[in-house]
């Protein structure tokens, strides 16, 4: 499985660290729930094979383990999004990268979720999506999952954990 977020203001590091490592803030929790994913056991084996990927402003999308350097300027709002995109296509990035997964967790704001949708960036897998509430009925038509984003986390700890029972019962 894929899980996939955005860059956040906050800067763990300075100079160069994985991406997993390099961000704070909001991009915590859905840290945590990957590292969670990561070591859980169903049965006495690993549940589940989990990747984490970024949508960094500056090298757009950035697996977790790959070294960045830390950078000033995120993206926060619809014409930066559009902007990155024009000139780093982390859309195709992302959309490219998520062929090889059978599910992919995005946790993105409503702005770049609708790029996503536009650009029909996951034509493969199943896709849970935790974000705004309006995206509701185009991810029921598209077979997907759909959690509601609440105002402030970026995946909160009742969507975290209901990320966490889905893919508990698909193993």
């Amino acid at each position: 499985m894929l899980v996939v977020t955005n860059d956040s203001t906050v800067f763990l590091k300075k100079g160069l660290a994985t991406a997993f490592e390099m961000f704070g803030g909001r991009a915590e929790e859905v840290k945590r729930l990957v590292a969670r994913l990561d070591t859980a056991k169903k049965d006495g084996r690993k549940m589940c094979d989990v990747s984490f990927g970024l949508i960094s402003t500056r090298f757009g999308f950035v697996p977790g383990n790959y070294v960045i350097a830390s950078y000033d300027g995120v993206m926060s709002n619809k014409k930066d999004y559009e902007r990155v995109q024009r000139e780093k296509d982390y859309l195709g990035q992302v959309g490219q990268a998520s062929v090889y997964f059978d599910r992919v967790v995005v946790c993105v704001p409503k702005d770049m979720f609708a790029m996503m949708l536009e650009d029909d960036t996951f034509m493969h897998g199943k896709v849970i999506a935790v974000t705004s509430p309006v995206f509701e009925e185009e991810c029921a038509k598209r077979g997907w999952t759909h959690l509601e984003r609440k105002r402030g986390p970026r995946l909160g700890k009742e969507n975290a954990e209901r990320v966490f029972r889905l893919i508990e019962e698909e193993s």
